[in-house]
């Protein structure tokens, strides 16, 4: 993700977008819940569901309204996994900051439809990630919440 650096003299601070790793059984193996980016950061690439948190929503709720937007799954069993730090450079200048507050959760009901910043969802079988080119931070917060279950 690359946006214009904040001109000095305004207050600099990070977004904070929120996602969750939605598992559940499938014929493979464990399946992870996945949507195609349609905005950066990362349009166009494969991820779990997620976005920006909105002012006065907690993560959790975040999390659970994210999921429903992009795929029109519902969870529970919301379990924290990890912060990530999103910092994106460019010629050495911050050019972009996200703090990224990352769950797992069970899925509850209904099957993916790509829907608000997804131009895809799908349930992909964990072995088969790799085919995805899935961010490295991302793989490593799926494997975290595979270990969990």
């Amino acid at each position: 993700m690359t946006a214009p650096p904040v001109p000095s003299g305004e207050q600099q601070k990070p977004s904070i977008g929120v996602g969750a790793v939605v598992l559940r059984p499938g014929p493979d193996g464990v399946e992870v819940l996945l949507i195609r980016r349609g905005k950066a950061p990362r349009a166009g690439e494969w991820s779990i569901p997620g976005g920006r948190q909105e002012w006065g929503e907690t993560v959790r709720e975040t999390a659970v309204r994210e999921i429903m937007e992009e795929t029109g799954i519902t969870v529970t069993g919301l379990r924290l996994l990890d912060v990530v730090d999103g910092i994106y450079r460019t010629e050495g200048a911050v050019t972009g900051h996200w703090t990224l507050v990352d769950f797992r959760a069970d899925w509850a009901g209904g099957e993916p439809r790509a829907g608000d910043d997804a131009i895809d969802a799908k349930w992909v079988p964990v072995a088969d990630l790799g085919r995805y080119g899935v961010w490295t931070e991302t793989q490593r917060i799926i494997a975290a919440a595979v270990a969990l279950a």
